[in-house]
């Protein structure tokens, strides 16, 4: 994917790509983002985009007795993808969860171009992850990481209550993170300002300190008039 697109993406924050792509109506608008457990580690980070580099892993059960992959067999494959990489790694145990990702995972990562991670899973040593300017998104703080150890490596994952592929686009921010279907990638990046103009009809007659109640009625009716527009646009294009 081009760096231009992928530019116009990370300037839009992700709450407003959720209500871009509910234009399509290429999907139930229920569906395609991450539940609020998973939360941004550094909310004050810009918009983090990239293309699922997804494994499975586990840190309460020990390892089976055989070969695992690592870091680096992830990195491996980093050029399989259509674009930057985003760890995208369910942890698949349930009963109890150490951390499956610190400062050694994410310098490692970000070493070779990967744009964030993404987990189900704890985490750790933020003081060190902190300096690197790397999007997290996680489900909460432990101190160890118990048995960490990588599973399947670029298969489906359930992350957020949502299925992952390798290669499906992501986005995320301060708001939570959001899937992209690839095929409006470019439109609903072309769009967005024009949901934002809206939008702002109403964030500005309520700002203004002078707006009466029918100002603010006129004001909601001209942003739903707009964007009801702009949706039967992009779905007739």
């Amino acid at each position: 994917m081009h760096d231009a697109l992928l530019n116009k993406l990370r300037a839009v924050d992700t709450a407003t790509i959720c209500n871009v792509i509910e234009l399509f109506e290429v999907r139930p608008r229920n569906r395609g983002f991450m539940r609020r457990h998973i939360k941004a580690a550094f909310p004050d980070l810009p918009p983090m985009v990239g293309f699922a580099a997804t494994a499975t892993c586990r840190t309460f059960t020990e390892p089976p007795a055989k070969d695992l992959p690592g870091v680096p067999d992830v990195i491996g494959r980093f050029d399989e993808l259509a674009g930057p990489p985003v760890i995208v790694m369910q942890n698949l145990d349930t009963a109890g969860q150490a951390a499956n990702f610190g400062d050694v995972f994410c310098n490692s990562f970000k070493a070779f171009g990967a744009a964030g991670l993404v987990t189900n899973g704890p985490g750790r040593d933020f003081v060190g992850i902190e300096p690197l300017a790397f999007p997290v998104f996680y489900n909460g703080i432990v101190c160890a990481h118990g048995y960490m150890h990588l599973l399947e490596t670029y298969g489906p994952v359930q992350v957020g209550g949502i299925d992952v592929y390798p290669n499906d686009l992501l986005h995320g921010d301060a708001n939570g993170v959001t899937t992209i279907p690839l095929a409006i990638a470019a439109e609903a990046a072309d769009v967005s300002a024009e949901y934002a103009a809206a939008e702002a009809v109403v964030i500005e007659a309520a700002q203004s300190g002078a707006a009466s109640l029918q100002d603010l009625r006129d004001a909601y009716s001209e942003m739903s008039r707009r964007i009801t527009q702009l949706s039967a646009r992009v779905r007739k294009s």
